[in-house]
This record gives structure tokens, sequence and C-alpha cells, in this order.
């Protein structure tokens, strides 16, 4: 027996998430698959992947930081953090910048559960009814500048006497 999946989203379940996502003061667009978050300087994204994304996890949970995540299936770990206060930010997002981080603002766009992507449905890691606020930016820099600090450091060359 043949099984097909969907590649889109049920009008009514599409509609239902955004009346919940405008009910919390997001700006969302429809999309054929989904919806999408519009970000501003109010609401913000930043997208950690593989092994640094599962640390900045675990700090956010051990430090009681967590807000909604994002996450997007895929070979790779790929998470999106909501958060807040970029405006007063703008170090810690080019630290985020620099470790990697992918830092979605000002007018981006990112895929809201249930958006249908090319390796299945975009879900909640931590729903936004589960996390307790939306951390600010500088939070997600603490974890990852934790988290990269941590790391081993890899030689890159040796030296010969």
């Amino acid at each position: 027996m043949r099984t097909t999946f969907p590649t889109s989203v049920s009008a009514a379940a599409k509609s239902a998430a955004a009346r919940d996502y405008a009910q919390r003061g997001w700006t969302v667009a429809e999309t054929t698959n989904g919806l999408c978050l519009i970000t501003d300087e109010d609401l913000s994204a930043v997208e950690v992947t593989g092994e640094l994304a599962a640390s900045v996890r675990r700090y956010m949970r051990a430090n009681n930081l967590t807000g909604p995540v994002i996450e997007i299936p895929g070979a790779e770990r790929r998470e999106i953090h909501l958060v807040t206060g970029m405006r007063k930010a703008p170090r810690a997002i080019e630290a985020l910048r620099q470790a990697g981080a992918v830092v979605h603002t000002d007018g981006d766009g990112i895929p809201l559960p249930p958006t249908h992507l090319s390796a299945g449905s975009a879900s909640w890691g931590v729903g936004p009814e589960e996390a307790r606020w939306i951390p600010p930016v500088v939070a997600i820099g603490a974890a990852v500048r934790s988290v990269c600090a941590r790391r081993p450091h890899r030689l890159t060359s040796v030296a010969c006497a």
C-alpha cells in the first residue's frame, strides 16, 4: 500500500494556529505550506544547529531561561529560539553571528508550526504555552558564549623546534 504525505497544512490547522499567534501579538504571514513569523525589534529569533543547538538548549533549561523553541526537521539538528531585546544588544548579536548562529530580525520570516517543509513539519520543541517568557537575546548570547568557552581548543598548527 502506498502512503502519501500532505505537502501543505490544512486550512483549519493553519487558521487555528494563526489565531493563537495573533492573540500573542505576533505578526504572522500565511504561506502555501503554513505560517511564517515576521520578525521585528520586539520579537526576533536566533537559529543554532548541530551540537551547539543541543548544548544551548541544555544551558537554557539548566538556568531556567528557556523560551519558545521551534525545531526544524532535517539531517542536522536545527533550533530557532524566539527572543526579545534586539535594540539593546548589538554586541550580543555580533557575538552570536561570529559563533555561527543565525540571527533573524528586521522582517525576516521564520516558519511557525505547523508549517510543512521539505524534510517534514516545523514543530515546537518548547511551545509558547510551556515557556514562562520569551528571553532576551542576551540570554541566548550567554548560552552560546558558555558553550563555546567549554569546547576543547584544537591545535591548528604544530610548533617544531
